[in-house]
């Protein structure tokens, strides 16, 4: 009887290496690309990827007609006679070139390398720590980098590096070519603004383009200035929330990532309306963050795509 089982055992040892072989083999990877749009583009890529015992886990696809772009977001699985992604990455460019395509492949498995910026509020900061603590988001944070001093022994405690660049109307273009060689540096593939009080210049802002991320207030009617939650307890808001989105030259106006919004009625004070104007700002910020880290944010123009699926 103990024979048989040892013998049972055996098989279930081995069956579980050969499936833990299999899973280590086989990788996951991201397919992005956007073009004109035109016919027959997703039977080029999916049948590349076919022909190449790529499983197509999930596949998403979108035509806008009023700028005539096609933007599509393929997740793949490698098997067992998959070739390498190199070489999958390399025989691909044929039919990027034959469609004209933005494309690129991604690891998913890959940390992005991340700069946070901030001043002297915590929330958005703490927030993003905390998940990538918990694994949500999957970043290598390379530095927070801030104007002020506050919140040092917040991220040094974390073990992580924070750069002190106080900007003056002297210093500001010294300051932000510091930035850029910090963001070269740690070869930074992502900026995000955690609530830092300071205008980018229009430079910077266009150096940054497409990878760069803000988070405001967003109310309606909007209110700008100092304590903005304060001016919409005066005028007895219904709706308050917050924006995320890519940095622009023009203040505010970048290309929406995420919105987060929130009823609220007479009952709410103006400190309680900033309590819940702290909560929207890291809910849309976060999200904001995963969706680019993700890759599932494609600009369109002074808007965004965004695919939700794999």
């Amino acid at each position: 009887m103990t024979s048989h089982f040892n013998c049972f055992l055996s098989i279930l040892e081995a069956l579980f290496y050969k499936r833990a072989e299999k899973l280590i083999f086989m990788d996951t990877f991201i397919l992005t690309a956007s073009c004109h749009a035109t016919t027959g583009v997703v039977a080029a890529a999916s049948g590349f990827l076919a022909d190449r015992d790529c499983y197509i886990l999930g596949l998403e696809q979108f035509d806008d007609e009023s700028t005539d772009i096609f933007f599509m977001r393929a997740v793949f699985r490698t098997q067992e006679k998959t070739p390498a992604i190199t070489d999958i990455r390399h025989e691909f460019a044929a039919i990027a070139d034959q469609f004209r395509m933005s494309w690129d492949f991604h690891d998913p498995n890959q940390p992005m390398k991340v700069i946070i910026m901030v001043s002297k509020a915590d929330h958005c900061l703490g927030d993003l720590l905390y998940r990538s603590h918990k694994g949500e988001l999957n970043m290598e944070i390379m530095a927070v980098v801030s104007n002020h001093q506050d919140l040092r022994s917040m991220v040094e405690r974390e073990g992580i590096r924070f750069v002190h660049l106080p900007i003056t109307k002297e210093n500001k273009a010294q300051q932000e070519q510091r930035l850029l060689e910090i963001i070269d540096e740690t070869e930074t593939e992502l900026v995000v603004l955690a609530r830092y009080m300071q205008i980018l210049s229009n430079s910077l802002a266009t150096q940054l383009s497409g990878r760069c991320i803000n988070i405001h207030h967003s109310f309606l009617p909007g209110f700008k200035g100092a304590q903005p939650y304060h001016q919409a307890f005066d005028r007895g808001v219904k709706v308050i929330g917050a924006t995320a989105h890519y940095v622009t030259s023009d203040l505010d106006e970048g290309p929406i990532v995420e919105q987060i919004v929130t009823r609220v009625d007479h009952n709410y004070k103006a400190e309680h309306l900033v309590r819940v104007g702290r909560d929207n700002e890291s809910m849309a910020l976060a999200k904001a963050v995963k969706y680019h880290i993700e890759r599932r944010v494609f600009l369109d123009r002074n808007k965004t795509v965004i695919f939700h699926g794999v």
